[in-house]
């Protein structure tokens, strides 16, 4: 899915570089408070321009960079106010405004506005499924991990498990959501009492993420498959391994988002529920 809107060309025909390409690398590097002044500034350089794209985008980047700071309330605000831009903009079903909405979607979730996001989700995901933008797909992978993550925070994990298993089975899915559908899945099937089977999906996740590049988006995964799987050892009796991933799931959030991170405030959590052997 392209953030950047078209690339444009110089007086020389040679190609530029986008002007939130660099708010992106900050990012997808982790630096949410650097990525966040870059595309505010970007997006004040860009403002005046009637019509184009690069300012609501970069506002976008502000509100990722927002909420991963623990500001959801803020970041919630600035999805509501680019909305209706976006629809402007681009349409109601287009991949940019569907990708501003499962955004949106995620915000709620780490809000505890779980029924919303997971109503969003699923509308998000049943709209780029018609699709033929070629980032449908990965959108609706996202739309859809989103409505697992939803539903088993609403105590619906056979819900939750049906969603996931659907998704992985669609050939459109990517390898890093395969990981995070299959962590869905762990947390659905150890909420139904089948640890075991929860285990193996953790270990599958496990897998497939050793297995896919370093940095990018695939870190965003980082301390997730600890947190499961710690949480799966827990329901295992396995306390003295759950301790051990648990805590290096909490020191891994803490380098990798921050102390305000929902991650790392439920590795954090899961940490006081071990007890100490």
């Amino acid at each position: 899915m392209n953030i950047f809107g078209s690339r444009r060309r110089n007086g020389s025909s040679r190609l530029t570089r986008p002007p939130l390409a660099r708010a992106t690398e900050l990012f997808l590097e982790g630096s949410y408070a650097e990525a966040e002044a870059e595309a505010r500034s970007v997006a004040r350089t860009w403002e005046w321009r009637r019509n184009d794209s690069t300012a609501p985008l970069a506002r976008q980047i502000v509100a990722l960079a927002a909420g991963a700071q623990g500001r959801r309330d803020e970041a919630l605000a600035v999805y509501d106010e680019l909305l209706p831009v976006f629809g402007g903009l681009f349409g109601a079903e287009h991949v940019q405004t569907l990708k501003l909405r499962s955004d949106r979607a995620q915000t709620l979730t780490a809000l505890g506005r779980h029924a919303e996001a997971e109503a969003e989700c699923a509308a998000v995901a049943r709209a780029a499924a018609d699709g033929t933008d070629p980032g449908a797909p990965l959108l609706v992978a996202a739309a859809r991990n989103g409505q697992v993550y939803a539903l088993n925070a609403q105590g619906r994990p056979a819900e939750a498990e049906a969603v996931a298993r659907e998704a992985l089975a669609d050939p459109g899915t990517t390898e890093r959501f395969a990981v995070v559908l299959r962590l869905g899945l762990a947390r659905a099937l150890t909420a139904q009492g089948r640890h075991d089977e929860a285990l193996a999906e953790a270990e599958r996740a496990a897998a497939i993420h050793g297995d896919l590049p370093e940095g990018g988006q695939g870190r965003l995964e980082n301390g997730a498959i600890d947190v499961v799987t710690a949480t799966v050892l827990l329901n295992l009796g396995r306390t003295a391994e759950a301790r051990t991933r648990a805590t290096a799931a909490h020191t891994t959030c803490l380098s990798t988002f921050g102390p305000t991170h929902y991650r790392t405030q439920e590795a954090a959590t899961l940490l006081t529920r071990i007890p100490k052997s």
